[in-house]
């Protein structure tokens, strides 16, 4: 399995060739609480590095999704629009949000490794 990579922002991404998966963080979905609503992206959508690409709803608030790295959109998780409560049953596996073909390898190298992502929490909490 590829090695996933992380924002400060708490979305995670893991790529497979030059094909990305994009979710939040297990982390974000504890401080958003029960996620009640995702809106996906329209496959085919083009989004930039740091520019909103979904939108998760809790119970506690609206959040942003954003993109980690530049590219397109070339699948979405269909099945949270059903159950979106998957992002907190496994916010770094079956809850992923996109799939995004990613215009630039390199962009991904830019961001945290699971262990700088670890040690930047213990910043924050």
């Amino acid at each position: 399995m590829a090695s996933m990579r992380y924002t400060k922002d708490h979305e995670w991404i893991r790529l497979d060739g030059d094909t990305a998966t994009v979710g939040i963080s297990h982390y974000a979905q504890t401080q958003l609480g029960d996620v009640v609503y995702v809106e996906l992206p329209p496959v085919g959508k083009s989004v930039a590095k740091g520019e909103e690409a979904a939108v998760v709803e809790s119970v506690k608030a609206a959040s942003e999704v954003y993109a980690p790295v530049a590219g397109e959109v070339v699948a979405v998780n269909d099945a949270l629009e059903g159950a979106p409560g998957t992002v907190n049953e496994d916010a770094e596996g079956a809850g992923w949000f996109l799939k995004m073909k990613v215009a630039n390898a390199a962009d991904v190298d830019e961001l945290m490794s699971e262990e700088q992502y670890r040690a930047f929490l213990e910043t924050i909490e």
